[in-house]
């Protein structure tokens, strides 16, 4: 019997079944008599929970009449479901949706402020030494990557607890206004009530998140999920031992990181020294 196991790619691959059916005006009832499967069957595809073979996946686009680029995503998700890499474009749309139902996110960053925190000034100085981003459309690549604090603009955010490390805010990314800018503006985020941000002080020294910025996604019914972004590519790691080393950095983490009270001091002190040399230059 084939083993039914939700995975990242099964999800987004079920999400995108279910909106195109839903598109295509059909019910899953409906679509079961079409194909003649049962209509369990097709419920099990829409949930993630039943491997699929790019010849079912087919048959379920044509009956939604899904074409072009759209049905090359998905058969694309089918015929690599162990692949751990993708595709940055297709990461970044699999992680805002993982991220909209999640209960619970974690991140650590040692080298920036985490991008769901970030100004658009702060962003656009960071875009602008990419050496991989898009020379044509750049400001819509920027659009496109601040399109992903839309998170906190749904009606129940995941409770989000950031470890940014005490040396990504003495960067003077854009200058020292746009550092001045960002820093408060962690500020005016630290105080909502789903947010939670901690630093690593510099005086702690080597720490647990030195290979760099990781996340970790809960959810209220399935297990949780780590991934790691890169400008080649995205990666989720779902199988239960490995993501249990990802949870062991963020407890090690919170042992070492700045409490809120610290970490709010800390941030307002250093805004105050980068504005007062921003207003000198």
């Amino acid at each position: 019997m084939t083993e039914e196991r939700s995975t990242v790619r099964s999800r987004q691959l079920g999400d995108a079944l279910r909106s195109a059916m839903d598109n295509a005006k059909l019910t899953g009832k409906r679509t079961a008599y079409l194909l003649d499967w049962s209509e369990s069957r097709i419920s099990r595809f829409l949930t993630g929970k039943l491997p699929a073979t790019e010849i079912e996946i087919s048959a379920l686009l044509a009956i939604y009449g899904v074409t072009g680029s759209e049905r090359d995503r998905l058969l694309e998700l089918t015929r690599h479901p162990a692949t751990l890499g993708w595709t940055p474009a297709a990461a970044v749309r699999t992680l805002t949706d993982h991220q909209r139902k999640a209960t619970r996110l974690t991140e650590a960053n040692t080298a920036t402020v985490p991008l769901l925190l970030q100004t658009e000034n702060y962003a656009r100085a960071i875009v602008s030494r990419m050496v991989n981003a898009p020379t044509d459309g750049c400001e819509q690549f920027l659009a496109e990557r601040l399109a992903r604090q839309q998170l906190f603009g749904i009606a129940h955010p995941p409770q989000c607890r950031f470890y940014i490390h005490q040396l990504a805010l003495h960067l003077p990314v854009g200058g020292p206004r746009v550092m001045a800018e960002q820093l408060h503006h962690l500020l005016r985020m630290s105080v909502r009530p789903y947010i939670t941000i901690h630093l690593i002080p510099t005086a702690v020294g080597a720490h647990a998140a030195l290979a760099g910025t990781c996340g970790l996604m809960e959810f209220p019914d399935i297990g949780p999920v780590a991934y790691l972004e890169t400008e080649a590519a995205g990666y989720f790691v779902e199988e239960s031992a490995d993501v249990s080393k990802y949870q062991n950095v963020f407890t090690a983490l919170a042992a070492v990181a700045l409490d809120h009270a610290q970490t709010t001091a800390l941030i307002s002190r250093l805004a105050v020294d980068h504005y007062g040399s921003g207003r000198s230059g």
